[in-house]
């Protein structure tokens, strides 16, 4: 019997398990970031610096800039980016164009969103409740991108913005030429009002050139079990 299994069963009673880490779709991701030899990630939508910190862990050696709009959320992200000199912080959004707009601040900090969130996401998720809003500076990756990346670079674009993905594309229509790959959250059914769902978002990623590579678990009701979320990693071939 594996070590792993023998584990299990001594802490099965107490209704524990262990898993192997990283886990398949973690597994997948790195896999896929080493076979296109991405060296550099737009990290669009970093909250506290989650998906950074995970990609180091998993040994990505290349540099990763990071955007978080939310001053207080970018306090957080901005204390762990200045340990790593290979990652960079900015305390602004990205969107359709450069410009301030209100967000809508959610308790969890991660739901937060430009677009108004639907009652069915908080039912689903109840730390998504609204308690404030705040203005924050949006600007359009296509304003920012050559100072930002040099020719050397190969970039994958990581998009978690809660509802506002539509606006990140259609303010990177240029950069997404000079872009091999992209890693972007997906809504199932409607979370946010107006966003983009799954079945346009590969649709409209398709006719830039980007072929769906991989899928991440992501967001689900606990209740029904139902999947609400998910994450698509797409990639020039």
């Amino acid at each position: 019997m594996k070590l792993i299994n023998i584990i299990r069963k001594l802490i099965n009673p107490v209704k524990l398990d262990l898993k192997i880490y990283p886990d398949l779709d973690l597994r997948r991701r790195k896999k896929l970031f080493h076979y296109y030899k991405i060296n550099k990630i737009l990290d669009v939508g970093a909250n506290s610096g989650q998906y950074a910190l995970q990609a180091f862990n998993l040994g990505f050696k290349g540099q990763i800039i990071s955007f978080e709009p939310v001053s207080s959320t970018f306090s957080t992200l901005e204390k762990k980016a200045i340990k790593n000199k290979k990652w960079k912080a900015f305390n602004y959004g990205l969107g359709s164009q450069n410009e301030d707009l209100e967000i809508h601040l959610s308790k969890n900090t991660y739901s937060s969103s430009l677009l108004d969130i639907l009652p069915n996401h908080v039912k689903s998720a109840p730390e998504s409740k609204i308690i404030g809003s705040e203005k924050v500076s949006i600007k359009s990756l296509d304003a920012i991108y050559n100072s930002l990346v040099n020719e050397n670079d190969i970039v994958l674009l990581k998009v978690d913005v809660q509802g506002f993905e539509k606006n990140v594309l259609e303010g990177a229509k240029e950069s997404l030429n000079k872009i091999k790959g992209i890693q972007i959250e997906m809504s199932i059914q409607e979370l946010y009002k107006d966003e983009m769902l799954y079945i346009d978002i590969i649709n409209l990623l398709k006719s830039f050139g980007f072929n769906l590579h991989s899928l991440e678990n992501g967001f689900y009701d606990e209740e029904s079990g139902k999947l609400l979320q998910v994450d698509g990693l797409f990639f020039r071939d």
